[in-house]
């Protein structure tokens, strides 16, 4: 087993000017996560040490977007590959056996590739490794100048290079893996290049080249190195990156009637038969149990569902849905909102911040707030808490095998016992006791006198 301590430096200091946006380039999100989150998690998925992420325009938004999780470099003003490297120097950890360098905007880089990567640079002994591609276009990548023994000797940005050396077609994919020692030794050997005063990390290709430096390479697909550069690559990537994360999902035994209509961040997961219908939206921390049916027109956001749930055309905001409970269409379940098993939610109705226990069954047209609400309870059509009164909220408790009559509005704070009812149109303004039934305006148990 490898024990090589590996120190990830992800740039991301670049403005992104063909964004043509006030945030940085980085922060732009590909389902869901800011496209240098990407990076980071490639970064730990090695084993990296703390990764070191160099920032630049925008630092403080980036920083506060992913948090303490990294440490930071400042580079200012931004002067190439080279020169952040130069400003992480101070920063790398020179107990480490190598550095690899990613980027913040190459969100498609697997594990497996950086492995290979990383087995090249210690198989060989090498100072240095990069990772290679052939795409169908070479367009405008810095060609790889190999010698009569196939060893890189350079690296040729297109502008620069000659016409023979753009008939190459192996290209650069800019990661890079160093052996410690010789890249902080070597990143004072960089000078600015003539004209714009940029640093580029290309040229330790050279120099390695001329100390007759051990130098690696490996392969991989042009889609894995993919950068973005605008939002037309940003819709792409979006588009990529959800068929990744979709084709995981079937393979995993999941059914999505039509995947290019289903859109599922990569922290989400699905248990085997269940089945995702198109125009549904499941996003953050979800998991979703087995032989559930969501969907059509469903949203759901960081909930935990149970088995055999179905939910249709509704909206789930941090909710707790357990086994066997049926949603909408046209619900919402909002913060807080927990359905023990079997529940019955009908349509148009809401529930936040309250516990339904199992079996409860909410009518249509009605809402329910800040209540704890006990077992094989019925919730008739137009039922509302009304739990805030201007200042607070109030909390409603209704007891097991209670039964809420249609239009009843329960005005909390106020408990309502097991077995009891209330009539149809009632305005609850203080408890009911068990087994009692209450009705009217405001409503009142039933006594003789009653007509």
């Amino acid at each position: 087993m490898n024990n090589d301590k590996v120190q990830c430096v992800i740039l991301a200091a670049g403005q992104g000017t063909r964004m043509k946006s006030e945030q940085p380039k980085v922060l732009h999100q590909i389902v869901g996560k800011p496209m240098v989150q990407y990076a980071i998690d490639s970064a730990k998925s090695i084993g990296s040490l703390r990764p070191i992420v160099v920032i630049g325009h925008g630092a403080e938004q980036v920083k506060n977007t992913i948090g303490d999780r990294v440490e930071y470099v400042l580079q200012s003003p931004q002067r190439g590959t080279g020169h952040a490297m130069l400003q992480a120097r101070a920063q790398i950890d020179p107990a480490s056996d190598t550095v690899l360098v990613l980027y913040g905007d190459t969100p498609f880089i697997g594990a497996e590739t950086l492995q290979c990567l990383l087995a090249a640079q210690r198989d060989a002994q090498a100072a240095l490794s990069l990772i290679t591609f052939t795409p169908n276009d070479p367009a405008l990548y810095g060609r790889i100048v190999r010698d009569a023994n196939g060893r890189v000797v350079d690296i040729v940005e297109y502008k620069e290079a000659t016409s023979e050396q753009r008939a190459i077609r192996e290209v650069n994919s800019g990661i890079f893996c160093y052996q410690t020692q010789w890249l902080l030794e070597h990143l004072n050997k960089l000078q600015p290049r003539a004209g714009h005063g940029e640093y580029y990390l290309t040229d330790l290709i050279g120099i390695a080249a001329q100390e007759q430096a051990i130098t690696a390479t490996c392969s991989c697909d042009e889609a894995e190195v993919l950068g973005i550069n605008d939002r037309a690559q940003l819709a792409a990537a979006e588009r990529l990156m959800r068929d990744q994360i979709n084709l995981r999902h079937l393979l995993n035994g999941v059914t999505l009637i039509d995947p290019a209509n289903t859109y599922i961040e990569a922290s989400v997961t699905i248990g085997p038969d269940s089945i995702i219908h198109p125009g549904s939206h499941i996003k953050g921390k979800t998991a979703i149990g087995r032989e559930c049916a969501i969907g059509p027109n469903t949203i759901i956001e960081d909930s935990q569902i149970g088995n055999r749930v179905e939910i249709v055309a509704s909206l789930i905001e941090g909710a707790t849905i357990e086994d066997g409970v049926d949603v909408g269409p046209f619900s919402h379940l909002r913060k807080g909102a927990h359905l023990g098993a079997d529940v019955h939610i009908g349509n148009f109705a809401e529930v936040k911040d309250s516990t339904l226990g199992p079996g409860t069954k909410q009518g249509h047209f009605s809402y329910l707030g800040n209540a704890t609400i006990g077992a094989n309870v019925n919730i008739g059509a137009g039922t509302i808490t009304c739990n805030y009164d201007g200042q607070h909220k109030h909390p409603t408790t209704i007891g097991d095998n209670t039964f809420i009559g249609s239009d009843t509005m329960l005005v909390a704070p106020v408990t309502i016992g097991h077995d009891a009812k209330t009539g149809a149109g009632s305005v609850v303004t203080h408890d009911v006791a068990d087994n009692e039934l209450v009705y009217g305006v405001p409503a009142k148990p039933k006594t003789t006198s009653n007509p």
